[in-house]
């Protein structure tokens, strides 16, 4: 039933686009804003990324400045840049002062520098100049860099009578109120303010009387992902932002940090897949070719190290011939169980769950892989001895088998704990790193081993 309503969506999805272009070509102006109108920004922001640049300035053109300014934060980031190319400074300075500064300060972020200050000069209103102006000063990868300034505000010393009067001003600029922030006298963070205390507090209480001391909050210069980690930590659907001397500069709200996360989870997805720049399915020919021969590379390396070790050990195994048949198999599990390993540390990481010294991680990765190996080692030996009748050599592979799984495992634990000490994205360890890295050093030991008992026997 999903899967038929899904299908029905593009559907209408693909005949609304053609509709879109239609009306853009006969440029009936009247009808395409009724029919837009029917569409949340993001739908809007959505067909646009399917029409050609020329229709898509034109349908930007003719939306209310509100409904752009909303439709440019959902477009496609290549999209909007060649959208915003289009516009004029002035254009883009009216659909800048729609938004809230935190918005308004990335998209013209993405502007070239002389272009930026030309779309600020534009923008008439002072404070939200000077507002958005600060946010560009702030690292994009730190709190200062995703919060906005829009937030409601109140001083301690305030009654409650004169809060409400002052709370209804605020909050016209403010989006969504999510929580009152109280300061004292040097705009410092003091606490919060529960609505619920303020209605039913009397109109000559003090705000000193009635707030909440407990108050989470993270200094400007957090990084971005800590600050989403504590976030869904508590629960939060907004958190202030201070500076180093408390003083309240901002918040930063929930779907903020979606979009944090959700890049976060692409890095990881991309870094895992052994791509090193972010880079999306419409990009260039070139620019994909860049974010994935590195990895490619290392994979080639890896592919001739291992040629190198099979031909280190030909003559002692020419009598031998099946050892080198199961030679794929001892690679792909090593392969397999250093990702595994590799993975469960990398989740923990993002999510604070790894805890306690490297060694009791490593003693247990240790006990898990020889368990599973001395499984799997046991079917293998059965297999091997009753296909071929060699005990020895069933041996040799089966043994081989636990060792090669536990050092993968161990591998897969330590490099990304190791990593993310010096402050590498672990990430990169699920990837084709510790695959390569695992698939030499099996193969290896898989020989190794294998001659040393074969040898025992003979």
């Amino acid at each position: 039933m999903l899967e038929e309503k899904e299908n029905i969506q593009f559907q209408l999805t693909n005949e609304l686009i053609e509709r879109v272009e239609l009306l853009v070509e006969e440029q009936n102006d009247k009808e395409l804003q009724t029919l837009l109108n029917e569409f949340h920004y993001a739908d809007i922001a959505e067909i646009l990324d399917e029409l050609n640049l020329e229709e898509a300035v034109y349908v930007i053109k003719l939306l209310d400045s509100e409904t752009t300014s909303d439709v440019l934060t959902e477009l496609d980031e290549d999209n909007r840049e060649k959208v915003l190319k289009n516009l004029s400074a002035k254009e883009i300075a009216e659909e800048i002062e729609e938004l809230d500064t935190d918005d308004a300060a990335d998209i013209i972020s993405e502007l070239p520098e002389e272009r930026q200050q030309e779309v600020i000069s534009k923008i008439e209103d002072e404070e939200h100049k000077a507002e958005i102006t600060e946010l560009l000063t702030y690292d994009e990868d730190t709190a200062g860099g995703l919060m906005a300034k829009e937030l409601v505000k109140v001083y301690e010393t305030w009654t409650v009578a004169g809060c409400l009067r002052r709370i209804r001003g605020q909050a016209k600029e403010v989006t969504r109120v999510h929580s009152i922030y109280v300061v004292d006298k040097e705009d410092k963070l003091v606490g919060r303010l529960s609505l619920k205390d303020l209605i039913v507090a009397k109109n000559e209480k003090k705000i000193a009387d009635i707030y909440i001391s407990n108050v989470d909050y993270v200094g400007v210069n957090e990084d971005v992902e800590d600050v989403a980690k504590i976030m869904a930590k508590y629960d939060l659907e907004a958190i202030p932002v201070v500076d180093e001397n408390q003083i309240l500069l901002g918040r930063i709200t929930i779907d903020d940090i979606v979009d944090v996360l959700k890049e976060e989870a692409d890095k990881d997805y991309q870094l895992a897949a052994g791509i090193t720049q972010d880079v999306e399915a419409d990009d260039s020919i070139w620019e994909l070719t860049r974010a994935r021969l590195p990895w490619l590379v290392l994979g080639l390396v890896g592919g001739v190290g291992a040629f190198l070790i099979m031909e280190g050990f030909q003559e002692s195994f020419k009598e031998k011939a099946i050892l080198f048949f199961f030679t794929p198999l001892i690679a792909a599990m090593a392969g397999n169980v250093g990702v595994q390993s590799s993975a469960i540390i990398v989740q923990g990481l993002a999510n604070d769950d790894v805890r306690g010294s490297v060694n009791s991680r490593l003693i247990k990765e240790m006990l898990l892989a020889a368990l599973n190996g001395v499984i799997l080692a046991v079917f293998l030996f059965l297999f091997v001895w009753f296909y071929k009748g060699e005990l020895d050599k069933a041996l040799a592979i089966s043994v081989s088998l636990v060792v090669v799984i536990i050092v993968a495992g161990l591998i897969g634990t330590f490099v990304p704990l190791f990593l993310n000490k010096r402050g590498v994205d672990p990430a990169i360890a699920t990837g084709p790193f510790i695959t390569t890295s695992n698939d030499i050093l099996g193969i290896l030991l898989y020989f190794w081993i294998a001659e040393l008992i074969i040898s025992f026997y003979s």
